[in-house]
């Protein structure tokens, strides 16, 4: 059974378990006078009790998006992790809950929103840069220069900042242990960047992308080993993967139109 069916089954069974025939009646008295939600309240403390064998810590409870839900914010070893618990108390979710309205993982968006980085931690000096370096909305990518995905998604970056030059693209060179044959292709970028030219950079780094023939490094650097501990500190492992202005990591190709969209999203709660 998938997480979406066992999501829904124990939804249903929580709510007409723990609901008298009077919350359905608008009953003067009753849930149906008003909103479902008067006659419900999770603390955090209780929240932590009841989950004190399954998380770390609760970090914050609040209303789910779903009816008779609470979205509560966990850390399950070392990870902030979005769970349900319903309105009876005797029910815990886990997994993906889906709205099927837009066919969205709400579960997806509340860990994407939960676990965002701080930006400003992540040097930008050996970025190579597609569009205005002083765009007010800075994306941060973490590009492999054989990585096939990451081929896809330079097209889309241009597309883009050529519609919305208020957003600009820095890529960060992150050679991963899978591809050998990225690393000196990696150093060649970024020397061409750390001597001050970012086109040079940009056109290395499309033929590596698109399998052409790259010279190798005329200087001597770290900075792909550097880029290599910074992406394993922040716990991003695959190409390429982009860092939002407001710190959510989205890993995966995305068209240009996909990318303005999440750039646009109302920030979760």
């Amino acid at each position: 059974m998938t997480d979406l069916k066992v999501a829904a089954l124990l939804l249903a069974c929580s709510l007409f378990a723990a609901a008298p025939a009077s919350a359905f009646q608008g009953g003067a008295d009753g849930c149906g006078a008003g909103s479902c939600r008067d006659c419900h309240a999770l603390s955090k403390q209780e929240a932590a009790t009841l989950l004190k064998d399954k998380v770390g810590e609760v970090l914050n409870v609040q209303f789910s998006e779903v009816p008779g839900l609470w979205d509560v914010e966990a850390v399950y070893e070392g990870q902030k992790i979005p769970l349900y618990l319903d309105f009876s108390k005797q029910y815990l979710i886990s997994g993906s809950v889906i709205k099927l309205k837009d066919d969205v993982d709400l579960s997806e968006r509340r860990y994407v929103s939960m676990n965002r980085i701080d930006t400003a931690k992540i040097p930008l000096e050996d970025a190579v840069v597609i569009g205005k370096v002083d765009a007010p909305g800075k994306i941060i990518v973490f590009d492999d220069p054989e990585c096939k995905f990451c081929a896809k998604l330079h097209p889309e970056m241009e597309k883009v900042v050529a519609e919305h030059p208020e957003l600009a693209f820095f890529i960060k060179i992150f050679p991963l242990p899978s591809h050998p044959g990225s690393l000196p292709k990696a150093k060649a970028v970024i020397c061409a960047k750390a001597k001050g030219d970012n086109s040079k950079a940009a056109a290395l780094l499309a033929d590596a992308l698109h399998g052409r023939p790259v010279p190798a490094p005329d200087c001597t650097t770290d900075q792909p080993e550097k880029n290599v501990a910074l992406a394993k500190s922040l716990g991003i492992g695959t190409t390429p993967t982009l860092i939002m202005p407001d710190g959510r990591v989205l890993p995966g190709y995305k068209k240009a139109a996909d990318i303005v969209a999440l750039v646009n999203e109302p920030a979760e709660k």
